[in-house]
């Protein structure tokens, strides 16, 4: 037998390589000694994390501009293999604002800096992770800062949302503070954006799926030659999943909060859909607390739910504890197996 173990991250507690290195312990302490560890993301915050845990590089910073234009040091990766990871919640995210919201100044153009120092460092292919923004600027500063035009590499986007660009300011603006009137504001600035991008390079990122992910900062990069992906999808391939998932007699996935958009992109779903291409009917999800109908739909995609809320008295003790709690829910989950 072999086990695969390919969580999320369980924001506020553990990385995914943390929660990974925790339930990959307790699947062994259940009897299973061939385990594959293979931290995920979906595009979102911790794809670079991710993506080092599982392949292996170097973590390089740069000097950019802030989401509210101060200079700050963002973090970018080199993996092995010369694929360069930059994640846009390092350069341009909402944890970077923190007491400091403005919804109508943030900008992406860190971003874009990042994106130019990953390719000075002689990458060969981008994966620009996009979630986790601070900004609805729809990729204009990101773009400009790039020169409207990418270096001479292969750009990916990973994006973690499908939200279409003029719809950023609607879905994702008061998440990052803005009021009524400020969305509004913000969504008419997407429209003269999205034109501006129609006359300069002859692509409508209206129309584009995904092209909404970071506030528009997706669409802006397509509009001059990104192309756009599903972000799980890019995470699993780049870290062999399939390869992993080959011959799997248990996979175990998981994340902090299952809920209604685990199933919808995101890794937990990502991973029951792989599970169901290779046949791998034992499968389990282990997860910090979960929605009652989030629950009762992976349930139906054949996987044991494990919640760490329901092994505690409360959940600051989760929280508090949250790897030694995984370990004990992969032993349980190994257990029914045998």
């Amino acid at each position: 037998m072999h086990a695969v173990v390919c969580p999320d991250k369980f924001r506020g507690s553990l990385t995914a390589a943390l929660a990974a290195e925790a339930i990959a312990a307790g699947v062994r302490r259940g009897g299973i000694a061939d385990v594959r560890v293979l931290p995920l993301a979906d595009g979102g915050e911790g794809t670079l994390d991710a993506m080092v845990a599982a392949i292996g590089g170097s973590i390089r910073t740069a000097r950019v501009t802030g989401p509210l234009g101060d200079a700050i040091d963002a973090a970018y990766a080199v993996l092995s293999g010369g694929v360069a990871v930059v994640e846009m919640a390092l350069a341009s995210g909402h944890a970077l604002v923190r007491g400091h919201v403005d919804p109508l100044r943030a900008s992406t153009r860190g971003t874009g800096e990042l994106i130019a120092a990953a390719a000075r460092a002689g990458c060969k292919r981008i994966v620009v992770g996009v979630g986790g923004s601070a900004t609805t600027d729809g990729g204009l500063a990101a773009v400009e800062a790039l020169g409207w035009k990418l270096p001479p590499v292969e750009v990916v986007v990973a994006c973690d949302v499908d939200t279409l660009f003029l719809d950023a300011a609607r879905v994702y603006g008061p998440q990052k503070g803005a009021s009524p009137a400020q969305v509004a504001l913000l969504t008419r600035r997407l429209e003269t954006i999205a034109a501006t991008y129609r006359d300069r390079t002859g692509v409508d990122v209206t129309r584009l799926e995904h092209g909404g992910a970071a506030g528009g900062l997706a669409g802006g990069l397509a509009a001059i030659g990104a192309r756009l992906e599903p972000g799980f999808d890019v995470v699993a391939d780049a870290v062999g999943l399939d390869d992993a998932l080959d011959g799997a007699t248990l996979v175990i996935t998981g994340e902090g909060k299952l809920d209604a958009t685990s199933l919808a992109g995101k890794v937990v779903g990502g991973v029951l859909d792989r599970c169901d291409e290779w046949e791998i009917a034992a499968r389990a999800v282990i997860c910090g607390d979960a929605t009652d109908d989030a629950r009762a739909a992976t349930v139906g995609r054949g996987a044991t739910v494990l919640t760490l809320v329901e092994r505690v008295w409360n959940a600051g003790e989760a929280f508090a504890s949250a790897a030694l709690l995984c370990e004990e829910a992969a032993i349980e989950a190994t257990r029914t197996v045998h």
